[in-house]
């Protein structure tokens, strides 16, 4: 069942039968992309602690994206973010790499993920077959036995399906392009590995392997940009596949970034925090002895 199907649930309707299976995010993502809902309007946690979690898991955002990737998380920290999460209706973890061990520690939390610094067809099949079960996707996924318990947490939304075929079609795998090569081979990652449900275009990092500024006050208005950024978008239409990414900022603007992406990022831990920087402002022209 689709959210059009049943709107007023909202996202409560991709929950997972259990807290310790992923929700439907890859669903979503699709429904999204075909208009059906708006996209997921998420919250990035630069801040990745528990604390952080804990207060923030009941603010309503349809999905809390951990940053693993760039912060002193370890897998243990990682993991018990994401189980204070688990009522959030997607758990994304930013994780900080390719390797089989670390996509099957953020999977096994329940989590969808976001897989950084994709350049190759050859990385994204074997990204592809880290987050699968079973010979369909080439699969080498480990079963975790601990957390899919017989009877009380591997309960199958699909009862055709085994619990195995269910989470690969539960769990959602966001692709991180990063660098020129990556754009540049990303039409055939797509063709090769339709599995992939959504991607983001990394703007800093990408922006800096073409060696252009970014910084507070840089206009993104390069012709080589330009560019880039429509060169990311055609093969997106192509494909027709939702983009990922932030939108964030003044309506205008987040409505212009917002546009394409099924999963928008709409508030940033760090940068919320840094709205305090005003209120210091504030307080030295208030008590200003000048």
């Amino acid at each position: 069942m689709s959210a059009c199907q049943d709107h007023h649930l909202g996202m409560a309707v991709y929950r997972a039968p259990s807290l310790l299976q992923p929700h439907r995010v890859r669903q979503a993502l699709r429904d999204a992309q075909a208009g059906l809902i708006p996209p997921l309007a998420g919250l990035k946690l630069g801040f990745s602690t528990v604390e952080i979690a804990r207060f923030t898991a009941p603010l309503g955002f349809d999905a809390i994206c951990i940053d693993w990737e760039h912060s002193a998380c370890n897998v243990e920290t990682m993991t018990t973010v994401c189980i204070q999460l688990h009522n959030q209706p997607s758990r994304v973890g930013s994780i900080p790499g390719h390797d089989h061990a670390t996509i099957g520690f953020a999977l096994d939390t329940g989590a969808s993920i976001v897989v950084p610094q994709v350049n190759t067809v050859s990385e994204a099949k074997s990204i592809m077959a880290s987050t699968k079960y079973g010979p369909k996707y080439g699969g080498t996924r480990s079963a975790p036995p601990y957390r899919l318990m017989q009877g009380i947490t591997d309960t199958p939304i699909d009862r055709s399906k085994s619990v195995h075929e269910n989470q690969n079609e539960q769990a959602a795998v966001v692709i991180q392009i990063e660098t020129l090569e990556g754009l540049s081979n990303l039409d055939a990652i797509l063709s090769e590995v339709p599995e992939i449900d959504a991607v983001w275009l990394g703007t800093i990092d990408c922006r800096v392997s073409m060696g252009l500024r970014w910084e507070s006050g840089v206009s993104l208005t390069e012709p080589e940009w330009k560019e880039t950024v429509a060169k990311f978008k055609t093969i997106m239409k192509k494909h027709n596949k939702p983009a990922a990414g932030f939108a964030v900022g003044p309506p205008d603007k987040m409505r212009a970034t917002g546009e394409g992406k099924g999963l928008a990022f709409v508030a940033v831990d760090v940068v919320a925090l840094l709205g305090v920087v005003d209120e210091l402002k504030k307080a030295r022209q208030i008590f200003s002895l000048g």
